[in-house]
């Protein structure tokens, strides 16, 4: 069967995107191959199916994929990329996932016609609740843009930039942000703790609850704000912590200056 994608790369965000596409049927197994040269990653997509091999030289020679996907650490995309060269300049429309990698980097790479999509997802993807954000050159096509949304959306929801200088700012919020979710899980696990709840109560508590608060605002039509009003009664409880953390606007101060602190490292990583 014809190769549709090639993936470069198959760790951890890779293989989460290559097993929902295959998951979700939006690619049949044998319509992908992987290149991977771990030998333990590169097993676990062969036994999802894919084609594999161990170096960009085990790709057929009449391969001829509409999309290459490049999901390796950007510190070895330009070795890595230079491997692909012959489906650059319009032969097959690239996608890369490589964190503060712009997309001159693989035109110079690949050849300054070749379509490009740069991608920014985050871990949920893994378990398809991600967030992935994209931006297109101008030589990706209407139709390569809807198939490259549609294989995104495998991995959860899908925006689209224009200006691909606001990648440092999606990467500050979304690509960052679970680490900040994850962080304020902890942080609330351990102020139950000191509140008196046992331990593994008080991680029940603030896992559950921060899961059921997304996923209700994720599902109502409600604005945060208005579901934050609707749980605050006058002088009760939640106002009293509310006092806290609004308070000079506390909250939103702080997480303003830590997404601004992960888009300036963004914009150093990339130069």
């Amino acid at each position: 069967m014809t190769i549709r994608l090639i993936l470069a790369g198959c760790g951890n965000m890779g293989y989460a995107m290559l097993t929902g596409w295959l998951n979700s049927g939006k690619l049949a197994p044998e319509e992908t191959f992987v290149v991977e040269p771990n030998a333990e990653l590169r097993a676990r997509a062969a036994d999802l199916g894919s084609r594999v091999a161990s170096e960009v030289g085990g790709v057929p020679a009449d391969a001829d994929p509409g999309i290459v996907v490049i999901a390796v650490k950007p510190q070895v995309i330009r070795e890595v990329t230079a491997g692909y060269r012959r489906f650059g300049n319009g032969k097959a429309t690239f996608v890369s996932v490589a964190a503060g990698t712009p997309v001159a980097t693989f035109a110079d790479i690949l050849g300054s016609h070749t379509p490009i999509a740069r991608c920014m997802p985050n871990t949920p993807a893994a378990i398809g609740k991600g967030m992935m954000v994209v931006y297109s050159n101008e030589h990706v096509s209407e139709a390569a843009k809807e198939v490259v949304g549609d294989l995104l959306s495998a991995s959860g929801e899908v925006a689209t930039i224009a200006d691909e200088g606001l990648m440092d700012a999606v990467t500050a919020v979304s690509g960052s942000g679970p680490a900040y979710i994850f962080h304020f899980i902890e942080c609330l696990t351990a102020a139950a703790e000191n509140a008196g709840l046992p331990p593994k109560t008080a991680a029940l508590l603030a896992m559950q609850t921060v899961y059921g608060a997304a996923s209700l605002a994720a599902e109502s039509r409600e604005d945060p704000a208005v579901l934050r009003r609707q749980v605050t009664s006058p002088n009760g409880t939640t106002a009293a912590a509310l006092g806290v953390l609004m308070g000079d606007d506390r909250l939103k101060t702080l997480l303003t200056e830590a997404v601004e602190a992960a888009r300036l490292r963004s914009i150093e990583l990339g130069k």
